[in-house]
């Protein structure tokens, strides 16, 4: 087993994950809010590639629609809902709802569940895969959060219009 590797995985399968949080963590996050959703976005980065290795080419096999399309559909979600808040009274921006959170953690780590039907490739132990995924994604989740909510303070709404533009595009992206 090459641990190097399975940082270096970590650390792309988290970059995703930290885009996205610099995006959502303009909307003037509580610490409290920023500590679950890091923590959301761990779970789903030790739980998904286990689940992939368990059943992923079974699930591929039954869903006609791929992993991308799914993605963008997370993503347009999240980024719409994101510019509609901004145009809403600024209380309703500061509170996240737990579905918005868990799906954010869905979105980013659709990943983890690909490698994670190559994992045995990789390693013998995906319990250590799973678990350096998880710190990894929410060690840059709850960063991107962080530095997202400052950039908040410096240029508010402008900056989560933008992050919701943000979100689209990517998802966009992920489709193409």
């Amino acid at each position: 087993m090459n641990i190097i590797l399975i940082f270096f995985i970590a650390v792309s399968l988290s970059m995703d994950a930290f885009s996205l949080s610099l995006a959502y963590g303009t909307v003037s996050l509580t610490k409290k809010e920023i500590k679950l959703l890091s923590f959301i976005v761990g779970v789903y980065h030790f739980f998904m590639p286990i689940i992939g290795m368990l059943v992923g080419s079974f699930i591929i096999k039954i869903l006609p629609v791929s992993e991308d399309i799914i993605t963008l559909i997370i993503f347009l979600f999240i980024g719409i809902n994101m510019i509609i808040e901004t145009f809403k009274k600024e209380e309703n921006l500061k509170k996240m709802k737990i579905g918005e959170m868990i799906l954010f953690g869905l979105a980013v780590s659709i990943d983890s569940f690909s490698v994670g039907i190559g994992i045995n490739s990789i390693s013998n132990n995906f319990l250590l895969c799973s678990f350096v995924f998880s710190i990894t994604s929410l060690t840059f989740t709850y960063i991107g959060l962080i530095l997202g909510n400052k950039l908040n303070e410096l240029i508010g709404r402008v900056a989560t219009i933008l992050g919701g533009i943000s979100l689209i595009l990517l998802g966009i992206f992920y489709c193409i």
